[in-house]
């Protein structure tokens, strides 16, 4: 399991529908939205811990 960087929810890589490569990493999402909003600023997301309920609800 990793760690969707803007929501902080649980993510399994192994099934996750929603990914981004950013500068050499890929990040996996729990939802659309979530890949939609990181996509936007990616550096506001990496490295830093997200507020919960921050885009999808979760």
């Amino acid at each position: 399991m990793v760690m969707d960087p803007v929501c902080n929810m649980d993510v399994d890589e192994k099934t996750a529908k929603e990914k981004s490569l950013y500068k050499g990493k890929t990040y996996y999402f729990c939802a659309p939205g979530c890949k939609k909003e990181f996509d936007k600023n990616p550096d506001k997301y990496v490295g830093k811990a997200p507020k919960p309920g921050s885009c999808c609800g979760h």
